[in-house]
């Protein structure tokens, strides 16, 4: 199910296939900024857009950047460069503008460098959450170097007011290492602007150093070698000037591909992710080494990877370093759930100044799902629920169902999409939040897993499709869910705690916390067992009465939504293909005559020894369907995709086996997977 707000992910059962990873936003919004200051045109293939990329764009628009988009992932950027001569870059046309980033790390830092040299008077500004992020050890440095900066609010956070100034400062500057990579980053990319030569030197140890090699690969790409030594300090000479390579190619993104490796290893695989492998200039591929800690199959080439699960069928926890990959250690974090035993994630202080405060969020997320979490200035200790299966393919539900916050972090949405593969569902707010890096994340984590099949099978009262839905769950093993039995038993429990079928608010508590339980055609409510009460007319009649209540159904649909466990469902009701399970693999509607079920229901009641009058019958089958049509919540009609089956004339047996090769032919089609998500977001 999915709306503005969330997306209701559904109980995962494996994951398989091949998909294609979007480009890199780190690699992106460099390779932009480096075609604007460049000489000449610069043509840039699979380029990311994403709200990332798209707030780069936007701010260079406005600088007077020539952009031209040629086709959906391919644009043209005509540099800033010029001819160079014996004078340093001419650097941004427009000398005054107001720039709104929002959230983008990787173009307000880098973007605050670069301008902070061009000569210009600019003003910076972004989300609420980036005026918290820091960037004081940015200004800082670039103060060292001439640069005026005012911090409009607070000191060493944006907002920021970039003035001219005159550059003759200093030769050398530092930059803490140990807050963000992107703060040397924005420096070394911004120093081919000045006309001397600068050494910058790391102070403490250096974080997210995979992020400095993409950073020092990318400006070599485009003409400017910066001399190292190792992770000490760095080298910009005197004339080093950015000069465009013609046309340049954008990796797909290694740290999105942390999500899907991490799907094959929990869901079976084989998963593979096309894009970036072994030759990827990116960090995060080594997300890989460490899933293969873990007991997972990887395999990789020069630009593709993939996953399967372990042999043994269990991941098993590790304690790893992460400095090597901060984004994708994430990943790890929900990979944890299905680990046997304690994983604990360390420097990984990034996270507390990302786009939430990332090691508070992600302890708070997991604790949700039954985790236990410990959390430090810059590590996290996961140990998964006790019940971790014996296989992540066997039973998947051992974590809680839960309502995931996103906190407003794309990674946050995609980590724990992945907690859908032990929960009987996940629900993901703000799933739009994804757009920052990956905009159809879920479309394409769709088309690869497999979700609990369910067939949904509805119809009026008396059609007969609780009996051939619980032949069908018999013969293909699945579990059963009979839909109406849950309103007879709240009804039952309203007559025994004297709850007026009226009270609308009574009863939508209610249903929230009585118990339920199904063995065979045996029923419990609240631990007793249940007799032909339920099947009586009387408790049919005030079953449809409080089905009526939009609450009723709403406070019963998560008690639905549970049955649906490994290997598969078969549920039947009055809604089951239309509002319960929407993504079920196949829907019947199963209907007969008025007489037909009239008589079927005369004849259940005479064998039982119930007398019965069937002109009685006939009329309240007839009141039933006209009130399930004609009511305003979750009416009685065919959902969308379902296909009509009338039993009139048919036996329970032909009927069955109808269904059964209907089935079939659903598998035909999709040999690999038989669950289809409803869609994108």
């Amino acid at each position: 199910m999915t709306s503005e707000n969330f997306i209701d992910l559904p109980p995962l059962l494996s994951a398989r296939g091949t998909i294609t990873l979007p480009g890199s936003k780190s690699i992106s919004n460099r390779i932009l900024l480096l075609s604007a200051l460049a000489q000449g045109t610069t043509e840039i293939r699979d380029v990311l857009l994403s709200d990332d990329t798209e707030r780069m764009l936007d701010g260079l628009r406005k600088l007077g950047v020539g952009v031209e988009q040629l086709e959906p992932h391919v644009l043209r950027v005509q540099g800033c460069g010029g001819d160079f001569g014996e004078t340093r870059c001419a650097c941004f046309p427009v000398k005054q503008a107001e720039l709104f980033l929002g959230n983008a790390g990787t173009a307000f830092r880098p973007l605050t460098a670069a301008l902070a040299l061009s000569g210009g008077d600019y003003k910076l500004s972004g989300t609420p959450r980036m005026h918290e992020r820091p960037i004081g050890d940015l200004v800082d440095a670039l103060r060292e170097l001439g640069a005026d900066i005012e911090c409009l609010d607070n000191e060493g956070f944006p907002p920021l007011q970039i003035h001219p100034a005159n550059l003759t400062g200093v030769d050398r500057v530092s930059v803490r290492g140990d807050v963000s990579s992107q703060f040397l980053t924005a420096l070394l990319m911004a120093l081919p602007l000045l006309d001397r030569k600068v050494t910058v030197e790391v102070a403490g140890e250096l974080i997210s150093k995979p992020y400095i090699e993409i950073t020092l690969a990318m400006m070599a790409r485009f003409g400017v070698l910066v001399r190292r030594d190792g992770w000490r300090s760095f080298t910009v000479a005197a004339g080093s000037r950015y000069v465009s390579p013609g046309v340049i190619y954008v990796e797909g993104d290694a740290s999105s591909a942390s999500y899907f490796l991490a799907a094959g290893a929990i869901g079976g695989g084989p998963l593979r992710i096309e894009g970036v492998g072994s030759a990827s200039i990116q960090g995060d591929v080594r997300f890989a080494d460490a899933l293969a800690l873990m007991g997972a199959q990887i395999e990789m080439g020069m630009n593709w990877m993939e996953a399967r699960a372990p042999e043994s069928g269990r991941l098993k926890a590790i304690e790893l370093d992460c400095n090597h990959i901060p984004d994708a250690a994430m990943t790890l974090a929900v990979v944890a759930l299905f680990a046997e035993g304690t994983t604990t994630l360390r420097n990984i202080a990034s996270w507390r100044v990302k786009e939430t405060d990332r090691i508070a969020a992600m302890a708070a997320e997991l604790r949700k799902v039954g985790a236990a979490v410990e959390e430090g200035a810059d590590y996290i200790r996961v140990t998964p629920p006790p019940s971790t299966p014996a296989s992540p393919l066997t039973t998947p539900h051992f974590l809680l169902p839960a309502s995931i916050d996103t906190y407003d972090d794309h990674r946050m949405a995609m980590c724990f999409s992945l907690a859908a593969f032990g929960a009987e569902g996940i629900r993901i707010n703000d799933p739009r939040c994804v757009a920052k890096t990956f905009p159809n994340y879920f479309t394409l984590l769709h088309d690869v897993v497999q979700a609990v099949p369910v067939i949904a099978i509805d119809g009026p009262s008396a059609s007969g499709k609780g009996t051939v839905a619980q032949l069908v769950a018999a013969r293909l093993g699945y579990h059963y869910l009979d839909s109406g039995a849950l309103y007879r038993l709240l009804a039952l429990a309203a007559q025994r705690d004297r709850v007026m079928l009226t009270d609308e608010s009574g009863l939508a508590a209610l249903a929230e916390r009585i118990g339920i339980r199904f063995e065979g055609e045996r029923i419990w409510l609240d631990g007793a067992l249940v007799g032909d009460e339920l099947r009586g007319e009387p408790c049919a009649a005030a079953a449809s009465k409080v089905a009526a209540l939009p609450r009723v159904r709403a406070a019963l649909l998560a008690k639905q939504h549970a049955f649906r466990r490994a290997p598969g469902l078969v549920a039947d009701g009055r809604d089951m293909g239309s509002v319960v399970f929407p993504d079920a693999v196949l829907k019947i509607f199963l209907t007969a005559s008025a007489e037909a079920r009239a008589e079927r229901r005369y004849k259940q009641l005479m064998e039982k020894g119930i007398g019965a009058n069937i002109a009685a019958l006939l009329l309240d089958i007839r009141v039933r369907d006209e009130r399930d049509t004609q009511r305003s919540v979750s009416p009685l009609q065919q959902a969308h995709g379902a296909s009509l089956l009338d039993t009139t004339a048919l036996s329970i047996d032909e009927a069955v086996q109808d269904i059964e090769q209907a089935f079939q032919k659903v598998l035909a089609r999709y040999p690999a997977k038989v669950s289809k998500e409803p869609g994108p977001v």
